[in-house]
């Protein structure tokens, strides 16, 4: 046990620091310790499950090899530990494969900061903590028009259960624009808690663990939520369609149907709404999620694939699937002005939508120049910070009021 992290007087320990330098876990605690966290060393990965399982602490620092053991032991031990706070990565051999175990460890709904090359200074350690550490990187620049977005403090877990008798769930909304005329033509609402001790929280701190009934109860609530705000837009002159996520399992659940037939709007200007599933629970569940997709265009509500190119479904198989829109994983959007194989990897999942007749939208959007990029590509729809953070459906009123054109509400999406 680390002497100093021991000295700080703390119910669990907040954070490991799994590296076989010693000189590099006394760093570390020496900088926690400075501003009032608890460490924990160890050097290799045989004690972190029982630590993970005893401390839950909210930050692991894990080096790439270890004694006896690598990062990938580690990602593999966490993920069996349902742990859901942030890993950092600290190494210093090659960036690339830095990148590639941060790959890995959020294609196992690992919460991955930005990797952290050795020398590093005791600086780079204290703002992972001043920034929220499992918030990833922030934008250079606030949005004006933004609702607060959630707290800082990321370590907080809530019971979804409890928020849905407590009624504590809200929705925030972040435009998709049209990003050839550049307006705003929807937005995809996301979920929101109005803590009343923490504040506004996202998914992170009620996701990890919710069971697939609560997931079901949330989903019900997403989408009448959804009606009633487009109720509400469509009030202040602007018809945007709305997106909200479900899993699988809700989508293929009957009464999924039987809600959407009693409370969508019955306004003929509906456009309709679209329920975004990931491709990897898509193809897991294609024969169900198609049927319900089916049954769901009835009602006028559409699919989407989230997340789309970061799963392992092929191409042939989705084009049998009845979706409206592939939305393009932020991994290959962002830097794909610079990147030739994200362009090229953009480039081919914009074409498979053009050839079945699917949007394409452009998910994680924060540089100007990756928006041209994604123009000259052929992808014309897209969302990000580069046009707004999640908001209030009042504040997407104001946001969208500017460049919001009339025609836009007569658009047939089905």
């Amino acid at each position: 046990m680390n002497s100093l992290a021991s000295a700080v007087a703390k119910d669990r320990y907040e954070c490991v620091v799994l590296d076989d330098d010693p000189d590099i876990r006394i760093l570390i605690a020496r900088v926690l310790s400075k501003i009032g966290i608890s460490s924990l060393g160890l050097s290799s990965a045989d004690a972190l499950e029982r630590v993970i399982k005893e401390q839950r602490p909210t930050v692991v620092f894990l080096d790439v090899h270890l004694d006896r053991s690598d990062a990938i032991d580690g990602i593999r031990i966490l993920r069996q530990g349902s742990f859901n706070g942030a890993v950092q990565l600290i190494s210093g051999k090659d960036p690339t494969i830095l990148l590639d175990i941060k790959a890995v460890g959020e294609r196992n709904g690992l919460k991955m900061l930005d990797p952290l090359q050795k020398p590093f200074r005791s600086e780079q350690v204290r703002r992972i903590f001043d920034a929220g550490a499992s918030a990833g990187p922030l934008p250079a620049a606030a949005e004006p028009e933004a609702a607060p977005t959630p707290s800082p403090s990321p370590f907080v877990n809530v019971d979804l259960n409890e928020a849905l008798a407590a009624h504590w769930l809200d929705m925030a909304y972040q435009p998709k624009v049209d990003l050839v005329k550049n307006f705003v033509i929807g937005a995809e609402g996301l979920a929101r808690i109005n803590h009343p001790v923490h504040g506004n929280l996202g998914p992170q701190a009620f996701l990890p663990g919710a069971s697939a009934a609560a997931l079901n109860s949330l989903t019900e609530f997403v989408v009448k939520k959804a009606f009633l705000d487009w109720e509400v837009l469509m009030g202040a002159g602007q018809n945007l369609r709305l997106a909200v996520n479900a899993p699988a399992e809700a989508l293929i659940d009957p009464r999924l149907v039987n809600l959407v037939r009693e409370h969508h709007p019955r306004n003929p200007r509906w456009p309709g709404l679209i329920m975004e599933v990931t491709e990897e629970e898509a193809v897991r569940n294609f024969d169900a999620v198609a049927e319900a997709a089916v049954q769901l265009k009835i009602y006028k509500v559409a699919l989407a694939i989230d997340d789309f190119g970061s799963g392992y479904s092929s191409f042939a198989r989705l084009k049998q699937f009845p979706f409206a829109e592939i939305k393009l994983d932020r991994s290959y959007v962002q830097r794909c002005a610079t990147d030739p194989v994200n362009a090229s990897i953009c480039q081919s999942i914009v074409e498979l939508a053009r050839a079945t007749g699917a949007d394409c939208v452009a998910e994680g959007i924060e540089e100007p120049a990756d928006r041209d990029a994604l123009i000259r590509l052929g992808c014309e729809l897209g969302q990000g910070y580069l046009f707004g953070r999640p908001m209030s459906v009042g504040k997407l009123i104001e946001r969208s009021a500017a460049d919001f054109s009339g025609m836009l509400g007569d658009r047939q999406f089905l």
